[in-house]
């Protein structure tokens, strides 16, 4: 079949890998850090009295909707490590909690019943968040500018009040999308709904890893490909697309085909021959805050915290340890540790009356300052497809043209994009994108 180097072993360069490797092909993926995954990981961390504790550098979770980060986990055998939630929980200061939960209607009824009894939004809120949905549905697909104005420009228009953006709107698409509604292209923010909300109830269907996600992306589950092989700690500093060549490690390795699954601020200065230019994208950042305590504050798996600057939390071990999740993080990029354990300390405390009276005895703060691109209006056209120039170099990336925002889920479409583009090339040409839906 011949060999491919993959230079990053983000979730895109293991997709392609896992794609590859199961269609015959030898392939060698070379990652500069001491472990797979990229921004999905998970790693040890020590606290103040010797003990220690693996954490995920943040939450991750996936919907019903997203059909290749299943597909990568079904290649990888680790499917059944994911936990499905039906059940979204809000709760606003004070503690009251309201649920959304898909019921017996058809799509795209299903969220009706729980939606009319959603206690945080008044009549005339939850009137206009029905007639935007209704504009999602009939507009899908048929306006040809939702690239070039923002999520908060489209809802607006939508004369949404302002509570149903600041309590529906803004929690679901700034968690999704990791950008604010006033930066966001509206068509990512149609995308979400679309898919995740409108489109069936188990395309709602909320997925949270049931293990570290060290677990998820290790050994074990590349045995089952045995043609694949992870070096970790070798750093790609070039590539050569007319060659085929890699540098690792001041080795230079050819392959027939390399993938280059870098961030896209580190591709400019590997293979400047290729012409991508990064300073068309800016970061959004991302902080997940790991707050231990001396008893159980709550007993709900998950939340969406109204009103506030922590967006959700996720019950990690019984409700003695939380992770809590703050998407497009600006604010508190510039905090210091201690400044954001208080703010999250205090926000809790208004929302769990257990979190009240507990003590936090370890916390770590992670705070992702290039977590992911900038999902901006007028970026979608600009972001590279997997075919270069050259006929041996092709791109992987969640920056990429994938068809989605920097999620998992786009990380591995645009791996499977990638795996795609080589075995045409290769003139065996395969598919391993699975259709989301309809």
């Amino acid at each position: 079949m011949g060999n491919v180097i993959i230079a990053g072993g983000g979730l895109a360069g293991l997709a392609a890998a896992a794609a590859l490797g199961e269609a015959g092909y030898t392939v060698t993926i070379l990652e500069s850090r001491p472990f797979a995954g990229g921004r999905a990981t998970s790693y040890p961390v020590t606290g103040s009295g010797g003990e220690t504790a693996t954490i995920d550098n943040c939450q991750h979770i996936l919907l019903g909707c997203c059909t290749n980060l299943l597909d990568f986990y079904s290649r990888l055998g680790v499917a059944e490590k994911i936990r499905f939630h039906k059940t979204y929980f809000f709760i606003e200061p004070g503690g009251r909690i309201s649920t959304l939960r898909a019921g017996l209607l058809p799509a795209p009824l299903h969220f009706a019943g729980s939606f009319a009894r959603l206690r945080f939004l008044k009549a005339a809120d939850k009137a206009a968040i029905v007639r935007a949905l209704a504009a999602i549905r009939r507009q899908w697909g048929k306006r040809s500018d939702l690239d070039s104005i923002t999520m908060l420009d489209w809802l607006a228009g939508q004369r949404q009040t302002a509570t149903a953006i600041e309590r529906f709107w803004r929690p679901v698409l700034v968690s999704a999308i990791n950008e604010e509604l006033d930066r966001m292209a509206a068509a990512h923010g149609f995308q979400v709904f679309r898919l995740g909300f409108l489109a069936g109830s188990d395309s709602c269907r909320m997925g949270v890893p049931a293990v570290p996600l060290g677990e998820l992306y290790g050994g074990d589950g590349w045995r089952r490909l045995p043609n694949v092989r992870l070096e970790t700690r070798r750093t790609v500093t070039a590539i050569d697309g007319e060659a085929g060549e890699v540098e690792a490690g001041g080795e230079r390795v050819r392959a027939d085909f390399v993938i280059s699954a870098l961030p896209f601020e580190r591709l400019a200065g590997v293979a400047p021959g290729l012409g991508v230019d990064p300073g068309m994208f800016e970061h959004s950042p991302i902080t997940g805050i790991h707050l231990w305590f001396d008893r159980a504050v709550t007993e709900l798996p998950h939340a969406t915290l109204l009103d506030g600057a922590i967006h959700w939390f996720f019950n990690k071990d019984r409700g003695r340890y939380l992770q809590l999740v703050v998407s497009a993080s600006r604010r508190l990029t510039p905090m210091s540790r201690g400044e954001v354990i208080e703010l999250a300390r205090r926000e809790l405390a208004g929302f769990l009356p257990a979190a009240r009276d507990a003590n936090i005895t370890k916390a770590h703060v992670v705070k992702e300052v290039q977590a992911t691109f900038s999902a901006r209006p007028g970026l979608e056209a600009l972001r590279p497809v997997s075919k270069t120039k050259f006929p041996k170099l092709f791109l992987a990336g969640d920056w990429t043209r994938s068809g989605w925002p920097a999620t998992m889920e786009g990380a591995v479409r645009s791996g499977y994009l990638a795996a795609e583009a080589v075995t045409r090339a290769a003139g065996r040409e395969r598919k391993f994108l699975r259709p989301g839906p309809a």
